[in-house]
């Protein structure tokens, strides 16, 4: 999958988002809610990305009016307030001595910038690890374009919700998660939490193993009372960098738990049994 590059003129190459765009204005705010939504798709016919973002946004998005566009057209619409935009970028971050690439998705808003990362920033959700095929993700789509208009929603109604940690915020919905199924993929639990008695020991709430199939179906039903969880980490031998974990609501878009680690030894590369404390602690 290849990005959109922070330069002036806008071309498909891997670069980097190093930090964080700027939050919009409570009138940047206004622009957003009045505006079409472009969706930058590749440039390449066969990209299985422009597969899945057609799909995932005719079924999903509600909150704007919508429109498929070519990068040529990002560079000249970018400027525009009456646009807001989803893109999909490379990130890094300082801190992280790996130096380890995410593909973002990012809801971002129309401005006369010189640069995209000065474009504000409505919302942007951690997707997959650069280079992982896009058919690890494309399957939860739905779930995270149904979240990022859900979360446009809210910093509509109130723009205080905008800022720095506005992922954390979600956080205060932990304790909803006890009237909830938890849905994961075996892949995505560290071996210390890999069986349902593991899982048991510490948190006895409802949490189901379960396949993809699964996974998409509960998001296509927006199954009642039920979250998935979506991980974003290193692939492949790696034992280093960032891993992201969110659970988000199959039938009402919300999130319900955001936390990051740093991979080491200690704390490998999945859910761990100290996130499933974390929830316990409201049982």
């Amino acid at each position: 999958m290849k990005k959109i590059s922070l330069a002036v003129t806008v071309m498909f190459c891997s670069v980097l988002l190093c930090g964080q765009a700027p939050f919009p204005s409570k009138d940047e705010i206004k622009q957003f809610a009045a505006s079409k939504t472009c969706v930058v798709l590749e440039d390449n016919q066969f990209s299985s990305y422009n597969s899945y973002i057609r799909a995932a946004m005719k079924e999903y998005w509600k909150i704007t009016p919508c429109e498929f566009i070519k990068v040529t057209d990002f560079n000249v619409r970018r400027l525009k307030p009456e646009y807001s935009f989803i893109v999909l970028t490379e990130t890094n971050f300082d801190k992280d001595k790996s130096n380890s690439l995410f593909n973002f998705i990012n809801l971002l808003q129309g401005k006369d910038v010189n640069k995209l990362g000065e474009m504000p920033e409505i919302c942007a959700v951690p997707l997959s690890f650069a280079g992982e095929d896009d058919f690890e993700y494309g399957y939860k789509l739905g779930a995270i374009l149904s979240f990022m208009q859900k979360h446009a929603q809210l910093i509509m109604e109130d723009p205080s919700k905008t800022g720095r940690k506005y992922l954390k915020y979600y956080n205060e919905n932990i304790p909803d998660v006890m009237k909830k199924t938890i849905l994961v993929k075996q892949e995505d639990l560290v071996p210390d939490i890999g069986t349902i008695e593991r899982i048991k020991a510490i948190y006895s709430n409802k949490l189901e193993i379960v396949s993809e199939d699964e996974i998409v179906k509960a998001i296509e039903n927006k199954t009642p009372n039920t979250v998935i969880l979506h991980k974003v980490g290193p692939v492949g031998d790696r034992n280093e960098g960032y891993c992201f974990k969110m659970l988000i609501g199959t039938d009402d878009a919300n999130m319900y738990y955001y936390n990051v680690h740093s991979i080491d030894k200690s704390n490998p590369n999945g859910f761990l049994p100290a996130d499933l404390k974390r929830l316990a602690r409201f049982d």
